[in-house]
């Protein structure tokens, strides 16, 4: 498997002739479909399928991602043998928006997620053909997921791969008063709607300030795809955002012990977004309770900003190997 797998050590040399040639042709390939979520929103995905794969992985996005931006990590892993599901959590990439502000990060409970996602869990994954099911979650969506499967243990997972899990949210201000202005902000309608202190529309900042990736070539083409569709765009989060976020990695911590479900947790070195001390204590709590994640404890993927899964070649191809090497443990 890793001798096929060469190009990951090295691709950002020629990523512009890979993005233009055979990324290009790989995501001609794609089927996009949608389905009703809570509340009537629709909700978008996107499938990769071969009749030779019986293995599937399901991409859980994080926070303002669409499918349009895993094209090269589908790519990878359906050449890899396995057919790749792709949800557009509501609020963002190409399903339907709440507010009508289309930039601002919103959704009405956290759990809304959730129900969207095991609904399309219900409808296109557990039909499906496949003998073994993965699902490989970054961020929020590693909130999104773990919550899924603590709540609908009868839906088959086989393992499940989480990169920078939210169980916990980096913040510029002491717990006590965050929390004390976001529950200030839940009173007032037109606030807690509005986009959290120091953040608002989406705007392209230069690649040296971002905390996401180090890459340069994958950061760029991240950027291309909200220039070219201007609908993907999400910029800062609401109040009300920010609340249920937090509420959901505190759910998620809190029935870290109820799911059995083999899980691996990748951590990024240096993580600005979520709080590493929370990846530990989810898998403290597992250890607990008798099932616990893959090595005891989080990867580091050392060097790593938040964005492992679009990380420059080395850091990348690390995590890469450790995900499909895991999965292929329990396939």
């Amino acid at each position: 498997m890793f001798e096929q797998n060469k190009d990951w050590e090295t691709r950002e040399k020629a990523f512009a002739a890979f993005s233009m040639g055979p990324l290009t042709d790989f995501w001609r390939q794609r089927e996009e479909g949608g389905f009703t979520g809570v509340d009537d929103v629709p909700v978008r995905f996107v499938r990769f399928r071969a009749e030779t794969h019986d293995s599937v992985i399901v991409i859980c996005p994080g926070r303002i991602e669409s499918y349009v931006k895993y094209a090269e990590l589908a790519y990878d892993l359906f050449r890899l043998g396995y057919d790749v599901l792709i949800i557009d959590h509501r609020g963002q990439g190409r399903s339907g928006r709440m507010l009508s502000d289309t930039h601002r990060g919103h959704v009405g409970q956290f759990s809304d997620y959730v129900d969207d996602f095991a609904a399309f869990w219900q409808q296109e994954v557990q039909p499906g053909p496949w003998r073994k099911r993965f699902i490989l979650a970054h961020s929020m969506g590693g909130a999104i997921a773990t919550l899924f499967l603590q709540r609908h243990p009868q839906h088959q997972c086989d393992a499940i791969a989480l990169s920078a899990p939210m169980f916990g949210i980096v913040m510029r201000f002491p717990d006590w008063m965050v929390r004390h202005i976001l529950d200030w902000a839940e009173g007032h309608q037109r606030i807690r709607e509005g986009y959290a202190i120091g953040t608002g529309r989406w705007r392209a900042l230069p690649f040296a300030i971002n905390v996401l990736t180090h890459s340069r070539q994958r950061y760029r083409r991240n950027l291309r795809f909200y220039a070219d569709e201007p609908r993907l765009r999400v910029g800062g989060p609401t109040y009300h955002w920010v609340r249920e976020g937090i509420l959901a990695g505190e759910e998620a911590l809190a029935g870290a012990s109820q799911d059995d479900t083999p899980t691996l947790i990748l951590q990024a070195e240096e993580e600005r977004v979520v709080d590493n001390r929370m990846h530990t204590r989810f898998c403290e709590l597992r250890a607990a309770a008798g099932h616990p994640c893959e090595g005891g404890q989080p990867l580091v993927i050392n060097g790593a900003y938040h964005e492992i899964l679009f990380e420059k070649d080395a850091m990348r191809s690390v995590a890469l190997h450790a995900i499909v090497d895991f999965f292929g443990r329990h396939n």
